[in-house]
């Protein structure tokens, strides 16, 4: 199933995303005599095996003297409290000085969970049964401090008032399994990988996650999520393991796959993975293969949730999930990359192509990170609408572009904006072009030539005039569609690519030699072109110009540049008369289209012995190079 939809949605920053956490999810309150080897230790090892920290007292500490102040630092240290109340509970001043902290420092807040084991609440409620016995006690012992006594009827009071789960009629295992759950959902509301509330676009974030994972089974998934960088893959990703983490015996998100690998520390992810099921002794995992193997043998019999972000190979697949049978019945696997291929090769068939966000939920994203809120301040609207107009939908740019411009003044916002017109983002092109420097070398040729020469060209036309540069059209544009690179439009078989994409095509080029554009691959801004043939700069390494301007203009050139471009593939002029004729054209050309040639005739040296496509609309062009007489406007042939 492959989902593919225009996607309303985008993650933006929270404001508490860096406050200060607490050191533990649960503090543990229990008698030890009562619990500590049994009950307790079952529940312990469970909340440590879902990732769930969990302070639980040395028993070595618990002899009668005062509670330590390490304690009472652990009780406000924490999320959550679970107090085992068992037969025994109320016999230790330790336990009623806890349960009073706990009750002081967590009631409010609702996170206080009572187990009643194997005791009736009523007894604890009203001091009756064993709890009656261990108070006449504390009567005797405690005659000088009778408010701390009282102290300790009224917590028991109070927490025996809360709802909790009791141990009659209830095995262990499920009893603990239901603690873990309620502790699951507390961690999880307060701390998430992504704030639902957050989202732009929150309808249509969950009918896709809600397709993702329709019709729950026992069968192992494995789930794509692709797109270009920046579009919103890891935010989706998120959100799911947001929603349905504390289902799973196992989850774990491990994020930046493709930058970690490239560090060569691949066995750390792996470490990461297992670290629930291991404990201290993940570190024995000391390379990816040996990881590789724990993986399989500790993860078959478990049901688990494993996102793995930015994938960029097979190989980081194959370490972390190579298949289905490495995990338990129910298991979840969510695979966020660039590259469609690389899902296809691992035979994952659920999968979701993220697409850009709407102009109305653009403007929005925009403004939360420009405005701190969800619409422009007066007197800025037309202005943040060139900035979204630039993002084409790309969250990650609508974000960095907020930022850049918040609490800045018009004339700045004017300015930036006047600035991304000439040189991009430079953040925005680093991240989208991590996409094409894992392209192999023909397939970037391929890449750069769609960006400058062939954007919005019928497919075959553009396969077929690559074919003739000595690139493999079919295979590379399939290739590139696949890296989310380039896309097609179905409705008439062109070839196209984001804005932004083809921004940061322009952005490699340029930085061939940023100062002298005669040094470059390809041309096709108006000046750089123009300061190539006025001043005679061109060079070999010039493979492809094009100048299509929208309005007729004159030009004044010196055409003796082409004299230096002996590798000129791609040649086309559209609207530019040019003030004189060319002497020579290189040899080399594949293609050439240009509208108002200024000569009745081709250069006389001139050898097309590559030349399978010329187009020259509207020229003074009589005769061919043969010395035929032009009788059509635009005329092919082919080498074969």
């Amino acid at each position: 199933m492959a989902l593919s939809t225009k996607r309303d949605f985008a993650f933006l920053p929270s404001p508490d995303q860096y406050a200060p956490q607490p050191n533990h999810d649960v503090f543990l309150s229990f008698r030890g005599e009562d619990t500590r080897l049994s009950f307790v230790s079952h529940l312990y090892h469970e909340l440590l095996l879902r990732g769930i920290k969990t302070f639980k007292d040395d028993p070595k500490l618990e002899r009668g003297t005062p509670i330590s102040s390490e304690l009472f630092n652990a009780i406000e240290e924490s999320r959550l409290a679970i107090v085992v109340l068992s037969p025994n509970y109320a016999s230790s001043s330790w336990c009623l000085d806890e349960l009073t902290k706990i009750l002081q420092c967590m009631k409010s807040k609702s996170t206080v969970l009572p187990v009643f084991y194997h005791v009736d609440p009523s007894d604890i409620r009203k001091q009756t049964g064993s709890f009656a016995c261990a108070f006449a006690e504390h009567e005797e012992r405690f005659r000088e401090d009778r408010e701390r006594v009282n102290s300790w009827r009224a917590a028991l009071t109070e927490v025996a008032n809360l709802s909790g789960f009791d141990s009659k009629n209830e095995c262990e295992r499920k009893l603990i399994e239901n603690i873990v759950e309620w502790v699951l959902m507390k961690v999880h509301r307060k701390f998430k990988l992504l704030d639902s509330r957050e989202l732009v676009g929150m309808k249509f974030i969950r009918e896709q996650v809600d397709l993702l994972l329709a019709h729950p089974t026992d069968d192992v998934r494995f789930v794509g999520i692709w797109g270009m960088g920046g579009i919103g893959k890891t935010t989706i990703a998120k959100l799911v393991y947001d929603r349905i983490s504390i289902h799973y015996e196992v989850n774990s998100f491990l994020a930046n796959v493709r930058e970690v690998s490239q560090r060569g520390d691949l066995v750390n992810l792996q470490r990461q993975l297992l670290s629930p099921i291991l404990k201290d002794q993940f570190t024995q995992v000391w390379d990816e293969q040996w990881g590789t193997s724990v993986i399989k043998n500790c993860l078959y019999n478990k049901k688990v949730l494993l996102i793995l972000d930015d994938v960029s190979e097979s190989s980081q697949l194959e370490k972390l999930a190579g298949e289905k049978d490495w995990f338990g019945k129910g298991s979840i696997i969510i695979i966020t990359t660039r590259d469609k291929r690389l899902l296809v090769k691992h035979d994952i068939h659920i999968s979701c192509k993220v697409e850009a966000l709407g102009n109305d939920d653009a403007l929005v994203l925009f403004s939360l990170n420009a405005f701190k809120k969800k619409e422009p301040e007066e007197g800025f609207l037309e202005l943040s609408k060139g900035f979204v107009s630039y993002a084409r939908g790309l969250p990650l740019a609508l974000k960095l572009l907020g930022c850049l411009v918040y609490k800045r003044d018009q004339y700045e916002w004017k300015s930036e904006l006047d600035k991304l017109q000439k040189i991009p983002n430079s953040e925005i092109i680093d991240l989208l072009k991590i996409s094409y420097d894992g392209l192999d070398e023909m397939n970037k040729d391929i890449f750069l030539d769609v960006a400058f020469f062939h954007k919005g060209m019928f497919k075959e036309r553009v396969i077929e005039i690559l074919d003739c540069c000595g690139l493999y059209g079919h295979i590379g544009i399939n290739a590139l569609v696949q890296k989310s690179l380039l896309t097609i439009d179905i409705s008439n078989n062109t070839v196209e690519m984001h804005d932004l994409i083809q921004e940061m095509a322009l952005e490699i080029v340029r930085r061939e030699c940023s100062e002298e554009p005669g040094r470059r691959s390809r041309l096709c801004n108006r000046d750089d072109i123009s300061h190539v043939f006025i001043n005679n700069t061109a060079t070999y390494k010039i493979k492809g110009i094009a100048l299509r301007m929208a309005r007729l203009e004159m030009a004044d050139w010196n055409c003796e540049a082409f004299s230096k471009m002996c590798n000129l593939k791609v040649l086309e002029f559209d609207n530019v008369i040019i003030s004189s004729s060319p002497i020579i054209l290189p040899n080399s050309l594949r293609s050439i289209k240009w509208s108002r040639y200024p000569s009745k005739f081709l250069p006389s040296g001139f050898q097309p012995n590559f030349l399978t496509a010329l187009e020259m609309c509207e020229s003074k062009l009589v005769w061919l190079w043969d010395g035929r007489k032009v009788s059509v406007v635009t005329i092919y042939h082919s080498r074969n």
